[in-house]
């Protein structure tokens, strides 16, 4: 009986104020109607007409609700507030963004699931919310007489779901956005995911079903191509204005990426790790590229060495599967992943991110490549979704792209291989006939977990990895 005892109502206007102690419902519907009343600040009377007292006090008021931040999954409980993008006294529809909130993994927008004004901001900028606690206060539209009816109690997530008449329809905030865009109701989609959830792909068949059209790509995958590096060596440049010292420590709290980091490097410190490094020469790979570039740039994609090593790795590890696997905590069972999600270390305003490539598997050297440019354009603006984070199975750190020939790679828990690539360098080297030339060296250093994973293992898959590399037509031979 949600809505059948209200306890106390309040009605405002220019000098009166009605209280309406004591609601019952009528025998013959769900209409409210007030057992006695009471006028204060003028002398009491009885007030025959109950229900256009209800209807006049509830027309000079919207209802306040609290909109709360819900789950947004991983297991995450508190975000940090980055950005507000409301502020008290404006008018918000649904979808409208109330603010950026960053978590441990990813930075993530909310969005207003109501229309009305917002009366309250509960936190400021950098301050921790909690899911589950009040973000905002939105004042919605005053309801109406009629719409004061007995409703059966709904738990609800405000980011999650949409209520149609009476029924929940699961959706997350830019399924329902993609709904809006194309004037669809999400109660004439049917859900394909768990419980009826709508997933995108729901709506892009529908809409296809419906018109035959089909979705331009999003203007996030947009490319922007960075400015050429310059051919001659210069001083590196500071990224940052200096530090200004006031003579006095700073105390400041860990939070965001930085917290994530803290997290993960604790769990990685149980790992054993074994070392191995070794170089490879990207000669013949630095021709193939510079006759693949400007065929990808036609594309709008820029392709980098990356997709090469990326891909290169992939073919190693159906060979060694072993290395794209995972082990529970007490090290008892191992768990080989079907998919080779490939996570590649970002250095971004935020922190140290490892977004991760998905079934690389089943992807071609473009694929990768495109989905390269998508996560770096997400990364540089803050913006990769706690998906794009989410269920890595092997890492390479390009850590040479900043400087540096090794690195000692820390594994990420729950995988077990990670490598770091350094710099690529032209060094004199011997070929078969004995010659000198000018050859493209680059050095890996490859950390694994030795518990499961022993050095000959590595070494296997090492080789094999740079011998795609070093000869990219093998690597036909392999592709599927």
């Amino acid at each position: 009986m949600a809505a059948a005892r209200v306890l106390r109502t309040w009605g405002r206007s220019a000098g009166w104020m009605i209280c309406v102690r004591y609601f019952q419902t009528c025998s013959s519907g769900h209409v409210l109607k007030p057992k006695c009343m009471c006028v204060l600040g003028y002398p009491s009377f009885e007030y025959s007409h109950p229900r256009h007292l209800l209807k006049t006090a509830a027309a000079l008021h919207g209802q306040v609700v609290q909109f709360k931040l819900s789950d947004i999954g991983e297991g995450i409980r508190e975000v940090t507030v980055k950005e507000w993008y409301v502020k008290e006294g404006d008018t918000v529809s649904q979808f409208d963004s109330i603010c950026e909130v960053q978590s441990d993994k990813a930075s993530v927008t909310i969005t207003s699931r109501y229309d009305g004004v917002i009366k309250k901001l509960y936190y400021n900028l950098d301050d921790i919310a909690y899911v589950g606690k009040p973000l905002v206060d939105i004042e919605t539209e005053a309801l109406k007489e009629e719409d004061v009816v007995e409703t059966p109690a709904v738990s609800h997530d405000e980011h999650t779901h949409q209520e149609i008449k009476g029924q929940k329809t699961l959706a997350t905030p830019a399924v329902r956005r993609l709904a809006m865009e194309n004037n669809i109701k999400l109660s004439e989609v049917v859900g394909s995911g768990k419980d009826g959830r709508i997933l995108k792909e729901d709506i892009l068949n529908y809409l296809e079903k419906q018109t035959g059209a089909i979705l331009p790509p999003s203007p996030e995958a947009e490319i922007i191509a960075p400015p050429p590096k310059p051919k001659d060596r210069t001083a590196p440049i500071p990224t940052s204005k200096p530090p200004v010292l006031t003579g006095k420590d700073k105390t400041e709290p860990i939070t965001g990426f930085q917290k994530a980091m803290v997290k993960t490097m604790s769990a990685a410190l149980k790992i054993p790790h074994f070392g191995y490094c070794d170089e490879v020469d990207l000669t013949e790979l630095l021709k193939l590229r510079e006759e693949l570039k400007p065929i990808a740039l036609a594309r709008g994609i820029k392709l980098s060495f990356m997709p090469f090593f990326i891909k290169a790795a992939s073919l190693g590890l159906l060979q060694f599967p072993i290395l794209n696997s995972s082990v529970d905590e007490n090290c008892q069972t191992i768990t080989y992943k079907a998919s080779h999600n490939i996570g590649i270390a970002m250095d971004t305003k935020q922190g140290l991110i490892v977004p991760n490539v998905k079934n690389v598997q089943i992807c071609s050297v473009f694929e990768i490549a495109a989905e390269l440019n998508r996560l770096q354009n997400l990364g540089s603006l803050g913006q990769l979704s706690t998906a794009d984070l989410a269920g890595g199975t092997f890492t390479l750190s390009n850590i040479g792209s900043i400087g540096g020939t090794y690195a000692k790679a820390v594994i990420l828990p729950p995988e077990v291989a990670i490598g770091a690539l350094g710099s690529i360098k032209t060094l004199p080297r011997f070929n078969q006939k004995g010659e000198v030339y000018k050859a493209q060296i680059m050095n890996v250093s490859w950390s694994a977990d030795h518990r499961i994973i022993d050095g000959a293992t590595m070494s296997r898959f090492s080789n094999l990895w740079k011998s795609y590399l070093e000869n990219p037509a093998f690597m036909l031979l392999d592709l599927k």
